[in-house]
């Protein structure tokens, strides 16, 4: 495992896994082919607990370190490492110590450069190809090859000139133009669509590799008001150096392995997908979504091209998702009015979407309620949710053989379940009817469980019968061992 000088000491992707390298957490594959092996190994090993990143390297049909690297960050060490933050955390532990650095960052914003390593070549008008990167089919039934899994996407609101940094997908349709797709209310989706309501088209490159942070914020559901840039900078403690985009103007980290340059036209549209989604489905199949008309491609020698396919869940980012949100949703909850939430966590089998799981110390009538509705629509949890289960303080969220005890002995279906009728879907949802998807309809309920002691009558609830916290830490002490 990596010392602390190690954990400080880099500043790219290259730098990063040098370090999961010299601890063993990296495998190199010869031989492996786009068309289907490499999207074979990326959803076998996102699925083994413990699984070793892999960097897929002698792809048939292009030179010797034309690299992919899928299952980067799915282990809490090799997450650790991207904050800067000592391996052998928990889960838990980890989500606790992200959390603080998050609540105490201050934003860095990003220095402007001249030179860095992603003007290492340059390709522009016919020489533009982006055919020249072993950009894999991930899934059988997939319309294309999908380089746009591990990005993050830099674009500039036309009306306040704010930066942001969002994570899309994006199939290849030619060698200069991919077919990105960003779902409604994203902020790439309110930005593309001003740009689109002027009649002009939308500037945007998509960035791949450099820091593993600048992905994760790209992916995270911040608020407008974050740039992801400055964000990146402050946790770092180090401001992202950036050059200009030769034909948009938008900072791209100079440090990137691969950037593609170029415009959206509201008008020049074409078929994307189907992909499979991040719930383990097809739930949509292709349809017309306007193409990025590619003015500039950048790389390093020898390129990485990141992946981080989504696949059924759990998968890689699943795991940086739940530390990120879960810490996002107690932050937005308390500035809403919960008081004395204990602790909150998204589960990775749901996507880190999907079910949300809320510790209060219950302290008025109807608290686990209002924890449980403002759970399910406040800014990180309002998107394509399901459950939201309450419990109170003595479970461990992030445990769930203990999420779903208290579910089954401290709730009663008829009077502890609440239903929100007509929340905010997406077409991806596997359960929205097929007439509704059609339409563009996508709207879904949510189940809001109060898992918790009746408060009324809580101080009489039936005692348990198992140790006490205090008491399984004093029998751990002295019979520990027996569980080794």
């Amino acid at each position: 495992m990596p010392d602390e000088t190690e954990i400080c000491n880099f500043s790219d992707l290259r730098g990063w896994l040098e370090v999961v390298t010299g601890w063993g957490g990296l495998k190199t594959v010869q031989g492996a082919t786009w068309q289907q092996d490499i999207g074979e190994i990326a959803e076998l090993i996102t699925h083994r607990e413990g699984g070793q990143a892999i960097i897929c390297d002698d792809i048939p049909g292009y030179p010797h370190g034309y690299r992919v690297l899928v299952n980067a960050l799915r282990t809490p060490e090799r997450l650790a490492l991207a904050f800067r933050l000592p391996p052998h955390l928990s889960r838990g532990e980890l989500t606790g110590a992200i959390g603080k650095m998050m609540s105490e960052v201050r934003p860095l914003p990003p220095v402007p450069v001249k030179e860095g390593p992603i003007l290492e070549n340059v390709d522009e008008g016919n020489d533009i190809n982006v055919l020249k990167f072993p950009t894999p089919q991930w899934h059988e039934r997939d319309g294309g090859r999908y380089i746009g899994t591990a990005c993050y996407v830099a674009m500039r609101d036309p009306e306040s000139g704010k930066i942001n940094l969002g994570a899309y997908r994006a199939m290849v349709d030619d060698a200069r133009h991919i077919i990105p797709h960003i779902s409604q209310g994203k902020d790439g989706r309110i930005i593309r669509d001003k740009y689109f309501d002027r009649g002009e088209p939308c500037p945007l490159v998509f960035i791949i590799g450099g820091d593993p942070l600048l992905f994760m914020a790209g992916a995270t559901d911040f608020s407008f008001e974050v740039n992801e840039y400055d964000w990146v900078g402050g946790i770092r403690g180090r401001a992202v150096e950036v050059i200009t985009g030769k034909y948009t103007g938008l900072p791209i980290t100079a440090d990137a392995e691969i950037a593609l340059e170029g415009f959206l036209h509201k008008d020049d549209l074409k078929d994307e997908g189907p992909f499979g989604e991040w719930p383990g489905y097809y739930a949509r199949g292709s349809r017309p979504e306007p193409r990025m008309e590619l003015t500039a491609v950048y790389h390093r020698n020898n390129p990485i091209l990141c992946g981080a396919p989504p696949v059924r869940p759990p998968s890689e980012a699943t795991l940086f998702r739940t530390c990120l949100r879960s810490y996002l949703l107690k932050e937005q909850m308390e500035k809403a009015g919960v008081r004395n939430i204990v602790a909150t966590w998204f589960p990775e089998p749901g996507g880190s979407r999907l079910f949300i799981c809320v510790a209060i110390k219950q302290s008025y009538p109807g608290h686990a309620v209002q924890a449980g509705h403002i759970a399910s629509q406040c800014g990180v949890g309002a998107f394509f949710g399901r459950y939201v289960v309450v419990v109170d303080e003595d479970i461990d969220v992030t445990n769930m053989d203990e999420v779903l005890w208290a579910m089954c002995t401290r709730s009663d279906p008829a009077t502890s379940i609440d239903i929100i009728r007509r929340a905010w879907s997406t077409g991806v949802d596997p359960r929205l009817h097929p007439d509704d998807r059609a339409k563009g309809i996508t709207l879904n309920s949510r189940a809001i469980i109060d898992a918790t002691k009746p408060f009324e009558w809580k101080d009489r609830f039936p005692p348990e019968s198992a140790l006490t916290r205090e008491a399984k830490k004093l029998a751990l002490e002295k019979w520990g061992t027996l569980l080794k």
